[in-house]
């Protein structure tokens, strides 16, 4: 059903939903609440300390719009029991018509760094009449445009009550749980009496999700056991002549890694099989060993990567060990008729070996004889993706590389028809990284490092959230750090990344750096993965608290990649409890699996599935705080509605129809 079909909802609000994904009304029920206000808990600016988000009542004296500051900001001065405050929104002017002398609801962060006394920044207002009563949950959500809590609250009472929210899990089983029914559970979440509530209809709705999720995944799928097509015909004595060209002997991890795979491709059935490993721990080598195998017995391989930078690292590694095949790297900003020409020989068979980025997987490209398959940061992929590799090849074998270690009860339930193979250990070689949280105080000694270790040939890596500045102004964002440095270390060499420059512009970027044109590098979290520069052994991360642990992992394993000492330092933008908590998990662990699943205990089921797809989202139940348990719950639930016991001919329908949906799943 189309959001026209509610009421007082203008053409101008209906495009205001539409930037927020939000097209029918099931859309708008999906559009869950980032938050609660507590109407109970009214806070006074005077007892809130640097960082709080609070609810508080305030009356405002007057509003005006500042066009000409750096960063243009409107501003209100209010009063609250004989104390005056500043309330600040940045790039918001249309806040400033919103404003009117009256008593007002704030909901916002206390700042005290934008002039004397505290302030409130970008906070969420609305007028204190008699519509809001302090009394119980008001939920807020995510706004765009000219939209207001209000009219979003509104729009989705509305919505309840037209909506289809039906459950796809059979009657009998949700009668066997006793679970509620799934319309009662949308109410809860957007009109709670209480905490519980809201809790109970969170976990029903993350359950109902999941478990077509995990549907949708076994139709997917299909059957594990494909007999094998291709016959290898390399043999043991050949494979350890090739391994033995690598200038390092291989771990104990590595060496059942090959054996596994080798073992695998041998045997009657195709080989489908997740290499997961923490950052460092060798998983390209073991890749490489695979790749071996399937060219030296006459077959073709491909290896895909997320980024176009990882692809032709890749391609010159491969090139490196491969001397006597013909690798060629295949990407978006490949020229034409170069592109052209590597077709030609994919589809001749000429070229053996490629390493490429989504190019590899278009319509247009056609192999040989394709048998061997890798998919390097497998977790940037989506399934369908994946799946696009593996069919340019008849029977071809698929191997997933992740250095994104995944809690191991997640991956028994998404990856529950891949042989999972581990490779824990690291080179002998590789130094373990000190990580230390450092407070602003320290901010000018860490200034004061970089530059020794840029004196000494170390290269830094700066990595901030955001590319261009935050409108709380509590993030840094790569434009402003670039600036900032410029004048702190202005005897450096200092470059900049980010994911708005063009392919080739980062492509250049990154070859500078690596070969020593700069002594920093300013980025976002396009370092993220898989780039390797061995003189790299500083790696600065602002506002680490909005990074996950896992991710923040990963960056810390930009560095350390050569045989020196290195180091990493996180930054926190806001100084509270939980973050502390989280950080120290970070700080005292360099084991990617212990703090995947410290990770997931931390932050909850909610936030570990990444499910945007070509802008719209499956549905938004990151915001949703429900159990991790729910998960497994549901899992149970689609086994057993798989069962054979129950008529799952629509629920196979419903969840085959997610299948385009399901083309960017990946887990964070």
């Amino acid at each position: 059903m189309q959001l026209t079909s509610l009421r007082y909802l203008s053409e101008k609000r209906e495009k205001d939903f539409n930037k927020l994904n939000i097209y029918t009304v099931e859309d708008l029920c999906r559009h869950f609440p980032r938050d609660y206000l507590d109407m109970t808990r009214v806070t006074l600016l005077k007892d809130a300390y640097h960082n709080d988000v609070i609810l508080t009542a305030c009356e405002v004296l007057n509003a005006e719009y500042n066009r000409y500051a750096r960063r243009p900001f409107v501003k209100a001065l209010c009063q609250q029991s004989g104390h005056i405050f500043n309330a600040i929104w940045f790039n918001q002017p249309y806040v400033l018509s919103k404003l009117q002398k009256g008593e007002y609801l704030f909901y916002g962060r206390v700042q005290n760094r934008y002039g004397a006394g505290c302030s409130m920044v970008n906070p969420s207002f609305e007028r204190a009449d008699k519509n809001l009563k302090l009394k119980g949950l008001i939920p807020v959500y995510p706004l765009s445009g000219s939209l207001t809590q209000g009219v979003v609250r509104a729009a989705i009472k509305q919505a309840l009550s037209k909506a289809r929210l039906e459950s796809n899990i059979p009657y009998a089983l949700q009668k066997k749980y006793e679970l509620i029914p799934l319309k009662d559970a949308y109410y809860k979440v957007h009109c709670p009496e209480n905490k519980r509530d809201a809790e109970e209809g969170a976990a029903r709705i993350a359950l109902e999700e999941y478990f077509l999720l995990i549907s949708a995944f076994k139709v997917i799928k299909g059957g594990r056991d494909e007999a094998r097509l291709n016959a290898y015909s390399v043999t043991r004595a050949e494979l350890d002549k090739f391994i033995s060209r690598f200038p390092f002997e291989f771990t104990n991890g590595q060496k059942n890694a090959v054996d596994e795979i080798f073992d695998n491709v041998h045997s009657p059935r195709k080989m489908n099989r997740l290499l997961q490993g923490d950052v460092g721990s060798g998983k390209t080598a073991v890749a490489l060993a695979g790749i071996y195998m399937a060219v030296a017995s006459g077959y073709q391989a491909a290896m895909l990567a997320p980024t176009e930078v990882l692809a032709r690292q890749n391609a010159s590694l491969i090139e490196k060990y491969f001397p006597e095949y013909n690798v060629r790297a295949l990407t978006g900003s490949t020229p034409a008729a170069e592109k052209r020409e590597i077709k030609k020989g994919l589809a001749s068979g000429e070229i053996k070996i490629v390493c490429g980025t989504h190019a590899v997987i278009q319509d247009g490209v056609a192999f040989r004889n394709l048998a061997f398959a890798v998919c390097d940061e497998q977790h940037r992929f989506g399934v369908a993706q994946r799946a696009s590799l593996s069919d340019k090849g008849e029977g071809c074998d698929v191997l997933i590389m992740s250095a994104t270690p995944i809690p191991r009860t997640l991956s028994l339930i998404f990856y529950g028809d891949l042989d999972v193979t581990t490779v824990k250990d690291k080179p002998a070689a590789r130094q373990e990284i000190s990580t230390s949280v450092i407070p602003e105080r320290k901010y000018a000694d860490m200034y004061k490092y970089v530059a020794e270790q840029a004196r000494l040939g170390n290269k830094t890596y700066f990595v901030c959230p955001k590319i261009e500045g935050d409108d709380e102004g509590t993030a840094m964002s790569v434009t402003e750090l670039f600036e900032e440095l410029k004048v702190k270390l202005p005897s450096l060499r200092i470059a900049l990344l980010h994911g708005k420059m063009k392919d080739k512009e980062k492509n250049a970027v990154m070859t500078a750096f690596k070969e020593g044109e700069y002594d920093c590098l300013v980025s976002t979290t396009v370092i993220e993965v898989g780039v390797d520069v061995p003189d790299a052994t500083t790696m600065i991360i602002y506002n680490a608290e909005r990074f996950g642990l896992s991710q923040l992992h990963q960056l810390r394993g930009r560095v350390g990649r050569g045989n020196k000492k290195s180091y990493c330092f996180l930054l926190a933008g806001i100084d509270t409890e939980e973050v502390r908590e989280r950080l120290a998990v970070i700080k005292n662990s360099t084991d990617g699996f212990e703090i995947a699943e410290q990770d997931l205990k931390l932050r909850g089921g909610g936030d570990f599935m990444g499910t945007r797809q070509s802008g719209k989202m499956l549905s938004d139940i990151k915001n949703l705080k429900f159990p991790v348990g729910t998960i497994f719950t549901a899992k149970a639930l689609s086994d057993e509605a798989f069962s054979g016991l129950f008529d799952t001919a629509q629920l196979t329908r419903i969840a085959a129809a997610k299948y385009e949906s399901l083309k960017d799943i990946t887990l964070n």
